[in-house]
């Protein structure tokens, strides 16, 4: 009965722990996806520029 009461907590911490590394991988996802689209972006514009003055 003991082990039971000692498990929980354990379970509760590695959850917190899996919980914070699924944010940070969220927001590293997030920042990754802005800089692409970004850079995507930024290789069509001069694309754009360059046969307008054509």
């Amino acid at each position: 009965m003991t082990e039971k009461t000692q498990s929980q907590p354990a379970k509760e911490g590695r959850k917190a722990l899996l919980s914070a590394r699924e944010r940070r991988l969220k927001e590293a996802l997030k920042d990754n996806m802005a800089k692409r689209k970004a850079q995507a972006k930024a290789r069509t514009a001069p694309e754009a520029d360059a046969q307008t003055d054509k």
